[in-house]
Formats: structure tokens, sequence, C-alpha cells
């Protein structure tokens, strides 16, 4: 398929999840109406929603239908909004800007963006718990619910933000960043994949194929991330460029030098594409995203 028109499916899924988010958060005007501005101005705030797009291509893969992986994909940019506006707030990275707009707390204060990520991360798992309309089986809908939990909580995502804390300003081992890597900004990711692959119903090779795709993208992911706080641009990135090494965290670049990081992030995607090989045709999407972790300034 030309470049084109994957840039035309793409956009076409990600204007299917946001109308989803749309319809399926509370509305500016409940009460108490200042909580919901707030989770709505961060949810809408922009973002590329990669993680439900990887959910809804995992699950095409797979050869599943998008509307059974749509639940899911929106919880999954429910609870990543929420860790970043968690993320931003003065007790952990302090910063004033995402996606080119203002941080949460900075319009609505501290208090309240805490709220804000607190009601997010809930409403995703009442998304989840009632299906929003999904003829999903109870006991494969259960297992997306556990699979994202254990993800974004402290086995995973949450347990990654304490490790990364704990690292400032220390100089970690090598196995120990990559621990770090998998929990921060790999388990959700991995999560996103997976719950694809189990919405669709898919068999053992399918879901080995697919989980071991998640774990090489998501460490390349974090690398590329850790690369251009170092070489990417303020106004490119939508948020303040420099911050990992003002506040000394441990990143892939001080840990294995900036040749080694390209290059590894470089190897973790082609790995990445070549466990795809099972799926044939159908994991072309998935290889495609591959190429955009890979090649993203953002």
């Amino acid at each position: 398929m030309a470049e084109r028109d994957l840039v035309a499916m793409l956009g076409s899924w990600r204007g299917l999840v946001d109308a989803a988010l749309d319809r399926w958060l509370p509305p500016q005007t409940d009460s108490p109406p200042k909580v919901h501005e707030a989770m709505r101005y961060s949810v809408f705030a922009g973002g590329k929603r990669l993680r439900p797009i990887l959910a809804l291509s995992a699950c095409e893969a797979a050869g599943g239908p998008l509307e059974d992986a749509l639940p899911a994909a929106v919880a999954l940019e429910l609870i990543h909004t929420y860790s970043l506006i968690h993320d931003d707030l003065p007790a952990m990275d302090d910063d004033d800007f995402r996606r080119g707009r203002p941080t949460c707390h900075k319009v609505y204060g501290e208090a309240m963006a805490i709220l804000a990520g607190d009601g997010l991360l809930t409403h995703a798992f009442q998304v989840l718990s009632n299906g929003a309309g999904s003829a999903m089986p109870a006991a494969r809908r259960l297992q997306i619910v556990r699979e994202i939990a254990e993800a974004a909580g402290s086995l995973g995502m949450v347990g990654g933000q304490a490790m990364d804390i704990l690292a400032e300003g220390q100089r970690l081992e090598p196995e120990t960043l990559l621990a770090l890597h998998r929990c921060k900004t790999g388990a959700l990711i991995r999560a996103a994949i997976r719950v694809g692959g189990i919405a669709a119903g898919a068999g053992a090779e399918a879901m080995g194929c697919l989980t071991r795709y998640a774990e090489k993208v998501g460490l390349a992911f974090q690398i590329v991330d850790d690369i251009l706080d170092i070489e990417g641009s303020t106004e490119e990135m939508g948020k303040t460029a420099g911050s990992d090494l003002r506040k000394q965290k441990a990143t892939y670049p001080s840990v294995f030098g900036m040749a080694t990081a390209k290059r590894d992030a470089e190897t973790f995607l082609g790995e990445a594409k070549a466990a795809l090989g099972p799926l044939g045709d159908k994991g072309w999407v998935l290889a495609a995203l591959a190429d955009y972790v890979g090649s993203r300034r953002s």
C-alpha cells in the first residue's frame, strides 16, 4: 500500500478513536464541570494516539474487527493521558508544556490536575468493564482488563516511574535501565498490542508474534524518546527539550552512549518487524508503525 494510503488510514483510525473518546468521556457540563473540563483539556490537547492505533492494528493483524478493540483503545489513551498529567506535576517532572500547550496543572492548578488524572484512570476501567457496546465475550473482556491493569500499575508504568525518580543522579547498570524502560514505557505499549490480539481472539502463535513485536517496539520507543530529549527541539516535541539532562535522569544515551543508543533502537525495530513474519501481509501496518517509531521527531 502506498504511503499516502497508510497516512489516510491512520488518520481515519485517529478520527475513530477521537470520536469514541468524545462519546465515552463525561460531558464537560456534567457536575462538577471543572474536573471534566480539565480531563477533556488534556485528552484533546493533541497527540498521536499511538497506543490506541497499535491496539487497533494488532486486532486487525489477528483477524478481528476494529470495533472489538475500540474500548481498549480508548482506555489506553485515557490511561496514557492521566500518566502525562501526573508526570508533568512539580512533584514529578515539573514541566510547563505538553503537546505544545500549557500543562494541565498550569491551567487548572495542581489539585485539579491530580483529580483530572485520577478521573481519567478510573474512567478507563469503566469503559473497559461495560464494553461500550462491544459484543466481545465477558471472559475475553476480563482478560483485557487484567492485561491493562497490570501494565498500568506498580508492576508496570507506575513502577517504572518510581524507578525513574529514584534513579535521578544515579549511574545505573545497563540491565537496570532496560528494566526501567520496560516498565515505564514498554509495559503500556506491550499491553496495547496484546489487547488488540486478545480482542481478536488470536491464537497462541499470533499472540507470541505480537508480544515479541511489542517488547522490541516498546524498548525502541523509549530509546528514541531519550535521544529526542537531547537532539530534538521544544517546538518539534511540544514539550521542553533537554529536561532529562537537567534532572540528571538515567537514559539510554547516558548509560550506553549516543551512538549505541541509535544503533540499538534500529536493531530493536528490525527485530520487531522480523517477529511479525508468521502474520504475513496482515502485519504490514504494525511493521510500518515500527518504522514510524524510529523516524518520529516528537
